[in-house]
């Protein structure tokens, strides 16, 4: 951190490092367990954070050097992950037991956007997604873009206009920037993500949208930061990263510095409250996982699009500085 308390790139990549390592630190987390394929499994306990875990893990490995600490641990945790599905055996499995259910192809479709892939749970999911029940599932426009991007990640034909889709979100009504709260703000970052696959096609956001974004990004990440809440201030420190031009890194740095200060030694950042010298927050799995990985695909996505203080070097696996 620089004397004024602004965070450099070097800043934010050690962001990055310090969470994947947490992570890495936490694997035993992210295990499935003997009944993931129970009726009444807690999908958002096991399924989900291993989609979590697996997504971050692409992003990192696919916007860092071969090679460097980042990459490294990524791809060692995105190994661990697909071993927990039995090498993708236990999709097919899953969605055998759950035909209606698009969560196990949109966690699927992480790991096939990384090279992982199980051609009989695609041949099979190629076949429900032919059926009138999935196209006609009913589901907010925000969670449709999720599925139809998962469809592209996994060789699937999406079986819709993901344009017409994005206009029917809260985002793609280009809302008054005012009525901006926790719920609108999960809603709009996904939307972000599911248009540019998480940060890898930065050309995905239209540009009356990207606009937008630009002009209230900031603001809302001091609401964020005053309110403590570092999960959704990393999300839209990610969203920020994922643009077609990036806020003016003066615009962020600020939340930046915050994350950083609200980072623990571990690596560990806690969803909401006050950092490791401030008020004590009960630092467990449950409270730091999301966070800590959304802090690590935030920091990573930020690094490769800002120019590094160590080299000049601003352009990154294909991605336009």
């Amino acid at each position: 951190m620089t004397a004024e308390g602004t965070a450099t790139v070097t800043d934010v990549r050690r962001v990055a490092e310090a969470a994947l390592g947490w992570l890495s630190d936490n694997r035993d987390g992210f295990r499935l367990g003997d009944d993931a394929l129970e009726p009444d499994a807690d999908v958002n306990a096991s399924w989900k954070p291993l989609g979590e875990l697996a997504q971050t893990c692409v992003c990192v490995r696919r916007h860092t050097p071969p090679g460097s600490a980042l990459h490294d641990t990524a791809a060692d945790l995105l190994g661990h992950a697909w071993r927990e599905t039995r090498h993708g055996e236990l999709f097919l499995d899953l969605q055998r037991l759950e035909p209606c259910a698009t969560y196990p192809l949109e966690v699927y479709a992480a790991f096939a956007s990384g090279g992982l892939r199980h051609p009989a749970y695609e041949d099979f999911a190629a076949q429900l997604a032919r059926t009138r029940s999935w196209r006609m599932t009913e589901l907010l426009p925000n969670r449709l873009l999720s599925i139809l991007n998962s469809e592209r990640r996994s060789g699937l034909t999406p079986h819709e206009a993901a344009p017409a889709v994005l206009r029917r979100t809260w985002l793609g009504g280009l809302p008054e920037p005012w009525t901006f709260e926790r719920t609108h703000g999960y809603t709009l970052t996904h939307v972000v993500f599911h248009l540019t696959d998480w940060g890898h096609d930065v050309r995905g956001v239209p540009a009356d949208i990207a606009a937008y974004l630009e002009t209230w990004i900031p603001a809302w990440l001091d609401s964020c930061v005053e309110t403590r809440h570092w999960d959704l201030c990393c999300e839209l420190l990610a969203v920020a990263a994922s643009l077609p031009r990036p806020p003016a890194p003066e615009l962020t740095e600020d939340a930046w510095a915050a994350v950083a200060e609200a980072q623990d030694d571990t690596g560990a950042l806690t969803e909401m409250g006050r950092g490791p010298r401030g008020e004590e927050v009960l630092r467990v799995f449950a409270n730091c996982y999301h966070s800590t990985l959304v802090a690590a695909f935030a920091a990573t996505l930020t690094a490769a699009r800002r120019p590094d203080d160590r080299n000049t070097d601003t352009t990154h696996r294909g991605v336009p500085a």
